[in-house]
C-alpha cells in the first residue's frame, strides 16, 4: 500500500470535520465539538500562511485516510509538536499511520532541520502509545491532570523522539529525506 503524506487542502475540509465529530475517532481528540464546516473553513484560512505548524493529509493507495502534522514548531529551539488521526474506519489498523508518522517525522528531521518532535497522550489511549513507542517515540514524563477532556481532567504522557535517535534507528545521515510529503 502506498502512503502518501501531502499538505491540508480546503477541498479536505469536509472529511476532517466528519472524522472529528465520530465518537469512535474523538475520544481522545480535544477539540470544541461538534466541529463546524464553516469555523474550520476559517480556520483554514487563518492558518494558511502559517509557517509554526504543517497539515497534512494521509492517504493510502489514493484513499482518504486521516490528517497527521506537526504543531508549534519551534525553528529556535527546534522542535515540533506531533498529531495524528487515521478517520476512515475502513483504514484503521492497517499500518497507514506506522507509515505515515515515519514520514511527518522524517519531514520533521530532514527537510526542516527539527532536533526534538514530541506529542502528549491520555494515558487511557493505549493502542496510539503502542504506535507512538513502534516509531521510535519515547515516554518522558507524565503530567498529572494535564487536560480537560471530555468534561473530566485527565493525565497524559508526554512523549518524545529526538533527530540522533531518529537517524540512527533508521539508517539516515542528515541528508534530505526521500519520503513523500509535500
Amino acid at each position: 500500500m502506498r502512503i502518501l503524506v501531502r499538505k491540508f487542502e480546503r477541498t479536505d475540509i469536509p472529511l476532517k470535520v466528519e472524522w472529528v465529530n465520530d465518537p469512535e475517532n474523538n475520544a481522545y481528540l480535544h477539540y470544541d465539538l461538534p466541529l463546524e464546516t464553516g469555523k474550520t473553513q476559517k480556520w483554514f484560512d487563518e492558518i494558511a500562511d502559517r509557517r509554526d505548524r504543517y497539515d497534512g493529509f494521509v492517504e493510502a493507495d489514493g484513499t482518504p485516510a486521516g490528517l497527521i502534522g506537526l504543531l508549534n514548531i519551534d525553528r529556535k529551539n527546534s522542535k515540533a509538536e506531533y498529531y495524528i488521526l487515521i478517520g476512515n474506519k475502513k483504514l484503521k489498523r492497517k499500518g497507514i499511520a506506522e507509515e505515515a508518522s515515519k514520514e511527518i517525522l522524517d519531514y520533521g528531521f530532514q527537510k526542516l532541520g527539527l532536533n526534538r518532535i514530541y506529542l502528549y497522550t491520555e494515558t487511557g489511549n493505549v493502542p496510539a502509545q503502542r504506535l507512538f513507542e513502534k516509531v521510535g517515540f519515547v515516554r518522558e514524563g507524565l503530567l498529572k491532570g494535564d487536560v480537560l477532556s471530555h468534561g473530566a481532567y485527565a493525565d497524559r504522557y508526554v512523549y518524545a523522539v529526538l533527530r540522533e535517535e531518529w537517524e540512527k534507528a533508521h539508517g539516515k545521515d542528515g541528508d534530505s529525506g526521500s519520503g513523500t510529503v509535500s
